[in-house]
């Protein structure tokens, strides 16, 4: 049977014994949502690891991906997917380029325009890194019953669209 107190509620006691004038109930949920998110973060590296992928290479194949056939994107996409500058996507671009992970060719669309377009490699990479991701999330969440995990998904994302643009 798992103990019913964890490390924040120990935290948070000796809080209140030294300042009960305080809420501590922030704590008691962001401290948890820091203390999970580490472990995540450590899933998620494992996972990228074994398919040979760092994170930003993950994340700009991932674009390319959830893109759906043929996988291709602009550079401005994949900016407003990723979030990074233009410079370090042109940087991101190349490297992956270099490993044969994506191509890039003229926008047939456009003279002046570049598409990038996931390789086979590139496809095969990302899906081994998105089943791999999704059993290690999995396994965090195991012992939460499904009505739990929907229930925390709608509260966390109440929360987070105060923070999304």
């Amino acid at each position: 049977m798992a103990p019913e107190h964890d490390e924040v509620d120990r935290i948070v006691s000796a809080w209140i014994a030294q300042r009960p004038d305080l809420d501590f109930s922030p704590l008691e949920v962001l401290s948890r949502v820091d203390r999970l998110s580490r472990h995540l973060d450590r899933a998620r590296r494992e996972a990228f690891h074994r398919s040979d992928l760092e994170p930003w290479e993950w994340d700009v194949l991932s674009a390319l991906r959830r893109a759906g056939e043929p996988y291709t994107l602009s550079p401005k996409q994949l900016l407003q997917q990723t979030l990074v500058s233009s410079g370090t996507m042109t940087n991101r671009i190349d490297r992956l380029v270099e490993r044969r992970l994506v191509v890039r060719a003229a926008d047939p669309g456009d003279g002046r325009g570049v598409l990038v377009t996931l390789t086979e490699e590139g496809r095969n990479r990302v899906d081994a890194a998105i089943t791999r991701l999704v059993d290690a999330e999995a396994e965090l969440l195991s012992q939460l019953s499904k009505a739990d995990r929907d229930r925390l998904a709608a509260l966390l994302r109440k929360l987070s669209l105060g923070f999304d643009v």
